[in-house]
């Protein structure tokens, strides 16, 4: 009775969260008037050329561009900076070993938005405002403090004696991390790669301030402005936000097993 119990909230809860999603693809499909007029049922005709407007009246082409760059650069760095700093912080002892751990975990405890200002006055300064790299810098620094957080958790857990026969073999610290660390910690880097994946491709705020000319744009940016623009023609809007869920549901489908099982150990070791 428990177990029935626990899966009808579940499914209740899984229900509450996808109904949004559902209800915009379905309504993406909707004429302008179809939409005024029902806008929770299923359309009677689908209307693809609500996707032919968004795509070409909204850019997506290059906004698509812009994000998939900003955003793959972005991830990588971040997941391959955090998972080196992570090795030496949990496999090494050395004096400012807690110092460097805890510099980078009071990261987590800044809020991204007081540092706008900021950081729009040091991109100018240093003349990276309104560049294709402007976002990657802000994008790598705020989310290296949570990447580090779990991937040194989970790795303080792995037992001595595995470094200890690597060694032995003529193993040196890069290979050990390469051939070793890394691969027993893919529940943990796929944690941080589809957390970093979803926030940056979802960022406003810093890609609001710091971008300006459209050819540079991200995809919610440059979604914002379409809506913006075209108020009337929802069915287009749906259809845009459509397009624009498809990568990050993709990427989340790819790595949900891993990211459970990385959540999990990275909240109870350490």
């Amino acid at each position: 009775m428990k177990k029935t119990l626990i899966y009808v909230v579940l499914i209740i809860f899984a229900l509450v969260n996808a109904y949004p999603i559902l209800w915009m693809v379905i309504n993406s499909f909707k004429s302008e008037q179809e939409f005024a007029n029902n806008q929770f049922g299923f359309p009677k005709e689908f209307v693809i050329e609500n996707y032919i407007s968004a795509w070409e009246t909204a850019n997506l082409g290059t906004l698509f561009s812009n994000s998939i760059f900003i955003c793959l650069t972005a991830t990588f760095l971040t997941v391959l900076i955090g998972a080196v700093t992570s090795y030496f912080l949990s496999r090494f002892t050395f004096k400012l070993n807690k110092a460097v751990y805890t510099f980078f975990i009071f990261g987590m405890l800044i809020p991204i938005h007081a540092t706008l200002v900021p950081m729009f006055i040091l991109m100018r300064n240093i003349g990276l405002l309104n560049t294709p790299i402007t976002l990657i810098f802000p994008y790598i620094a705020f989310h290296l403090p949570i990447t580090i957080f779990i991937l040194t958790s989970f790795m303080k857990a792995f037992p001595k004696d595995i470094e200890e026969s690597a060694i032995m073999d003529g193993c040196g610290i890069f290979r050990i991390f390469w051939s070793i660390i890394l691969p027993m910690s893919r529940p943990a880097l796929a944690t941080v790669l589809i957390l970093n994946f979803i926030y940056n491709w979802n960022e406003f705020s810093f890609a609001l301030v710091l971008i300006n000319d459209p050819n540079l744009q991200t995809l919610p940016l440059g979604l914002a402005s379409f809506a913006g623009q075209f108020t009337t023609n929802y069915g287009a809007q749906m259809a845009g936000l459509t397009m624009s869920l498809i990568p990050i549901i993709a990427f989340y489908l790819l790595l949900e097993k891993e990211i459970v099982k990385g959540m999990t150990a990275g909240a109870v070791k350490g």
